[in-house]
């Protein structure tokens, strides 16, 4: 079965951090580009960052760079979002992605909150 599994969300305090990971089973990661997308209540979604799967390029919202960083692990099948610093604004439900031309996946989502 293809899936991707999100995790690592929680409530965290502001200026907290968190390492979010997304991990596919039934297809192999490493041949997709992968993001980190987020939607906040009465929000749209928005594009956070993501990782390609062929040179490694990374890709963030502008404001968010210098605060998040997204990996991958081949080995573990699996793209993380470490979140430093974070901000009460940065409260969203947060999905991964993995997409080629052809196809694309999403996971079912992972909260963050961020409050004090």
């Amino acid at each position: 079965q293809v899936q991707l599994v999100e995790s690592g969300g929680g409530l965290v305090q502001p200026g907290g951090s968190l390492r979010l990971s997304c991990t596919a089973s039934g297809f192999t990661l490493d041949s997709y580009t992968v993001g980190w997308f987020r939607q906040a209540p009465g929000k749209e979604r928005e594009g956070v960052a993501s990782i390609s799967n062929d040179d490694g390029d990374s890709y963030y919202l502008d404001s968010l760079k210098g605060r998040f960083t997204i990996s991958r692990d081949n080995a573990k099948n699996t793209v993380y979002l470490q979140m430093n610093s974070l901000k009460p604004e940065d409260t969203a439900v947060y999905y991964c992605n993995a997409g080629t031309s052809f196809v694309t996946y999403w996971g079912q989502g992972t909260q963050v909150t961020v409050s004090s």
